[in-house]
């Protein structure tokens, strides 16, 4: 039997649990810049502007869309049936996806993919927090080690744009391939042998079906108010991920349109967003910080959320815009894995499902962002109009937050937790 560590999580099961988070996160980002291209070589001479755009929004949209529809379900037949399992079916299932697109001759054929990698692909992250959640052996350990998952999804993001690229601009000049779009398939197919990697390491290293201590001491108090605190934490997580989607779009255009900014400069906005979100989440959830003290993080965040998001449309210049940036970043960078954090500890029984509609509350807000910040952005009678929309929706969210510090020190008491509540 595999000896268990003081958190309670083995190393082994840990870096393979990160890894796996890390592969799905990188096969989503490593097809971004290259599926304009892509989708100008498949539709062929009666590509337009217009058609290559439509299909670039929705193709990303409906990824999202997948994952929002799936990750409830795969959370529930993880709590059913283990965490392994589901693991399994989706590194598999994302693999095999992600090996016939590179193959894709046809756009019908793109859309029927990215909905599959999305269906896949939403196994896989509340399957990885859901098994952590059941190992740890108590809260501090729970904290940091579902950070530790978040910062491999983020790690993937950050570095399958830049990877997708040098591989396929790689591939062209060495191989003669026929474009960037042709040479897509070689980062594509070194996903799917990444994702099966993961799976047959997960397969000897994740255990099927385990529950601690912790948690069954849990799910024998509070479930009355248990259901309620979830649904407002899943709210907020809808609106911090709301935000961020709006942010994402909006600065693109912004940047693009109004501001006049390079591509360099703007891809440097969003590489130190994805910097600061990771520097934020190690500090956050470190050794220096009690993981029950970050329920009082929620509130400030949130306002400092709210602030940032208000004032991106009014920054004038890029030095400015930074500043702003930062501000967005370190907010929306520390409440998403805090809210996941207090979602595990208190999801009892249900943890898969739970997290598996925290997954899906965040696709949905990002989606539901991204699709306002396109669409709002060049309202001529209100501008800013999509970002003064959610940043009223993040005070409505700082409104919620007000007590919950206080709630969720009542409820996350437990026996097994060797720091204690402050």
């Amino acid at each position: 039997m595999m000896s268990r560590p003081a958190s309670g999580v083995p190393t082994s099961t840990m870096a393979v649990l990160m890894l796996s988070v890390f592969t799905v996160s990188m096969g989503y980002g490593v097809l971004l810049p290259l599926l304009p291209f892509l989708i100008e070589r498949l539709l062929g001479s009666s590509a337009d502007a217009t058609q290559v755009a439509r299909s670039t929004g929705l193709l990303t949209g409906l990824y999202t869309l997948s994952l929002f529809l799936f990750a409830p379900a795969w959370g529930h037949l993880s709590d059913r049936f283990g965490r392994r399992a589901v693991l399994l079916i989706g590194l598999v299932g994302f693999s095999a996806a992600m090996l016939i697109f590179s193959f894709i001759e046809s756009l019908s054929a793109v859309y029927a993919e990215r909905f599959l990698s999305g269906m896949f692909a939403a196994a896989v992250t509340p399957g990885a927090l859901a098994t952590i959640g059941d190992l740890a052996a108590n809260e501090e350990a729970r904290a940091r080690r579902l950070t530790f998952v978040s910062l491999a999804g983020i790690s993937g993001f950050l570095l399958g744009p830049t990877l997708g690229v040098a591989i396929a601009q790689g591939a062209t000049s060495l191989f003669a391939v026929d474009g960037a779009a042709g040479a897509l398939a070689i980062p594509l197919a070194g996903t799917a042998v990444l994702a099966l990697m993961a799976a047959a390491a997960a397969a000897v290293t994740i255990p099927n079906k385990e529950r601690s201590d912790l948690t069954t001491a849990r799910d024998q108090r509070n479930s009355g108010i248990r259901a309620w605190l979830v649904a407002r934490l899943l709210l907020l997580v809808l609106i911090v991920s709301a935000g961020v989607g709006v942010f994402e779009v909006g600065l693109a255009l912004r940047g693009k349109q109004e501001l006049g900014l390079t591509q360099y400069q703007i891809a440097l906005m969003f590489t130190e967003c994805s910097l600061v979100m990771f520097v934020v989440q190690a500090i956050v959830f470190g050794p220096w910080i009690k993981a029950s003290t970050t329920r009082w993080f929620i509130a400030p965040a949130l306002g400092v959320l709210a602030v940032g998001l208000f004032l991106v449309p009014r920054t004038p210049n890029f030095t400015l815009m930074l500043a702003v940036v930062a501000a967005v970043a370190s907010s929306a960078g520390i409440l998403s894995p805090i809210l996941t954090y207090w979602i595990s500890s208190h999801a009892g029984k249900a943890r898969g499902a739970e997290l598996g509609m925290q997954t899906a509350a965040a696709s949905l807000g990002v989606a539901a962002g991204s699709a306002a910040g396109g669409l709002l952005f060049n309202v001529a009678s209100l501008p800013g109009a999509s970002f003064l929309l959610v940043s009223a929706l993040t005070v409505l969210g700082l409104l919620l937050s007000f007590g919950l510090p206080n709630v969720l020190r009542i409820t996350a008491t437990s026996p097994r937790s060797t720091r204690g509540a402050d």
